[in-house]
């Protein structure tokens, strides 16, 4: 396995474990938050779905976002099914991008993301967004466990 694919399936298992407690929790539940400063369940999720679409514009575009406008803007919140449904475009073009990056362009092109001070390898910022989705699942199997719903397992 070279190192992109490697980073590939991070990024699918990740997304595995993530959509398995997604699925698990009960449509009620959707809009429990522990505190009004917190995203609610749905929040969390639709978060980290937009945010590897930020994520992919920030890497085409080498970390210069410009004028970018979510496409979740104005979105209402439906359900676990309908945010994994909207996003699956932008999932699958985030994951060709990442297909066509060989070992020279993770170690070689840089995100420069002058407005937060940050200079990084592509290599290395592809592996803080798979971070990012999984402290949210570690975030979201508290929130389970603080309502006392059953949380999937997802250590498989």
């Amino acid at each position: 396995m070279n190192a992109t694919e490697i980073i590939l399936l991070n990024f699918s298992e990740i997304r595995r474990r993530s959509i398995k407690l997604w699925q698990g929790i009960p449509e009620e539940h959707l809009h429990w938050k522990p505190d009004n400063q917190a995203f609610t369940i749905i929040e969390m999720i639709r978060h980290v779905l937009e945010g590897e679409h930020l994520f992919h514009m920030i890497i085409k575009h080498r970390g210069n976002l410009g004028g970018y406008k979510s496409p979740w803007e104005g979105l209402p919140y439906k359900s676990i099914n309908d945010e994994l449904q909207f996003a699956e475009t932008y999932r699958n073009d985030f994951i060709n991008m990442i297909k066509n990056f060989d070992s020279l362009d993770l170690a070689q092109i840089r995100i420069e993301r002058n407005e937060v001070g940050q200079s990084k390898i592509l290599g290395d910022y592809l592996n803080r967004i798979a971070y990012h989705e999984s402290v949210h699942t570690g975030q979201m199997l508290s929130y389970l466990r603080t309502i006392n719903i059953e949380r999937p397992l997802i250590w498989d």
